[in-house]
């Protein structure tokens, strides 16, 4: 049995050619009905995002006949000659494959180093599979393996806990400045996207409360009716600097719309309370000498950025220390799979058993301290016969069953039973798995 990954990501070929490719338009019962019948193909599971389109699957067949044929199923699916993509094709097999897949679910692959979204896009892929059975016993490890892999990176490095987008920068921010902010009002000028994905960040946040004003009114009904808050006229936003705490503005105005003497003239009915402007529009809505103001503080496009960077900076730092937890728990991973064979799993039946023989024997004579010589020798005798008999079926089921095509399934199924994988199970480093 092989562990192949192939695919395009977002380092190896162009956007045009990742569109072409790409499987997130294909109905999942429809595209693993035809992604089972390759006869190279024992286990599958498709991976399609915006920047990359993988393909993981387990084959008894040599390597090269199973990604011929991967190739030509990625072809008809969408179309396109192979030959169009095929150069641009990573193929990973047996560690490197494990190992890819725990950096990608790490968000060790991504674009943006760190990002959450590819962990929930292989999971939903992961159910997908699973739900039309092109899972099996191998990939079912593998994947909730990436999961806790990510889950352990995610906890034990800083790699998510640097803000990388301008509008999540802006949150971070607002958060140093006013600690909890779930009874923050916030006021919306303009409707640009980035102030939008701000707004959406500071919900999440559970802010309290969010007004719009925009120039053209409807727009402002329209982005207040999403977020569950006020639209306003433009011409209120003097008088509701008095009450709230964040000010996101982001119109096309060519000139300033929030002067440094507004802000002035409400700081005494503010009564000192903070005051936290974000200005992502260029030209800049917010004049700079509101800075100077007490207890106003004044981040523009710039100054976001640079908070950017040096998180990206922060993320790629701890990508370091990521990769020794992915390298660690890919070795992990591959000692399973040697497990997964006839005999290692005889050879831990047969030690686990005799273990516990040994060791209730031992306190079985400890108490009788009357027994003589012969019968220690004896019960020695009794008890090891007793277990040879107990684990006679098992073991001739494993050989038997163990040039079988469902050889995997039978092999883990008598793990489980007799609980073989006992001390790896108890890890503390291993996490439980997240049951996608």
């Amino acid at each position: 049995m092989n562990i192949i990954l192939l695919g395009l990501n977002h380092q190896s070929a162009p956007v045009e050619l990742r569109e072409k490719i790409a499987l997130d338009n294909c109905e999942p019962a429809q595209l693993y009905q035809e992604f089972r019948g390759l006869k190279c193909v024992d286990e599958g599971i498709c991976f399609s995002t915006c920047n990359r389109v993988e393909v993981l699957l387990t084959t008894s067949a040599p390597a090269e006949e199973a990604v011929e044929e991967v190739k030509s199923f990625l072809a008809a699916q969408n179309g396109i000659p192979a030959s169009e993509f095929e150069k641009l094709l990573y193929v990973y097999q047996a560690q490197e494959a494990v190992s890819h897949l725990f950096r990608v679910a790490s968000s060790l692959d991504s674009m943006v180093v760190g990002e959450p979204q590819v962990l929930g896009q292989i999971k939903a892929s992961y159910r997908d599979a699973v739900k039309n059975h092109a899972s099996g016993v191998v990939l079912n490890k593998l994947l909730h393996k990436a999961f806790s892999v990510a889950k352990r990176v995610r906890t034990e490095t800083g790699i998510a806990s640097h803000a990388v987008s301008v509008s999540y920068a802006a949150v971070e921010l607002a958060r140093k400045i006013f600690g909890d902010l779930s009874a923050i009002k916030i006021l919306l000028i303009g409707a640009g996207e980035m102030a939008e994905l701000a707004a959406e960040h500071l919900l999440h946040q559970k802010a309290s409360e969010i007004i719009v004003a925009n120039r053209t009114l409807e727009r402002a009904l329209i982005l207040a009716k999403r977020f569950n808050g006020q639209a306003v006229a433009f011409e209120e936003i003097p008088s509701l600097l008095v009450k709230v705490d964040i000010v996101v503005s982001s119109t096309g105005a060519p000139e300033m719309v929030v002067s440094a003497e507004m802000v002035r003239s409400v700081l005494k009915a503010r009564k000192h309370r903070p005051l936290f402007f974000v200005d992502i529009a260029v030209p800049r809505d917010i004049d700079p000498e509101v800075n100077s103001l007490g207890n106003v503080y004044l981040y523009d496009i710039d100054d976001l950025k640079g908070v950017v960077e040096e998180n990206l900076s922060a993320r790629t730092h701890e990508a370091g220390r990521a990769k020794r937890i992915v390298e660690e728990e890919t070795i992990k991973l591959m000692n399973w799979l040697e497990t997964l064979d006839v005999s290692p799993t005889i050879i831990a039946l047969t030690e686990k058993t005799e273990k516990i023989r040994s060791a209730e024997l031992e306190r079985t004579i400890n108490k009788l301290d009357i027994l003589s010589e012969d019968q220690i020798k004896a019960l020695e005798v009794m008890t090891q016969s007793l277990v040879k008999k107990i684990i006679h079926d098992p073991i001739m089921f494993i050989k038997h069953f163990g040039h079988h095509d469902r050889k995997d399934d039978y092999l883990e199924l008598t793990r489980r039973l007799f609980n073989l994988d006992q001390a790896e199970e108890r890890s503390p480093d291993e996490e439980e798995p997240d049951q996608a």
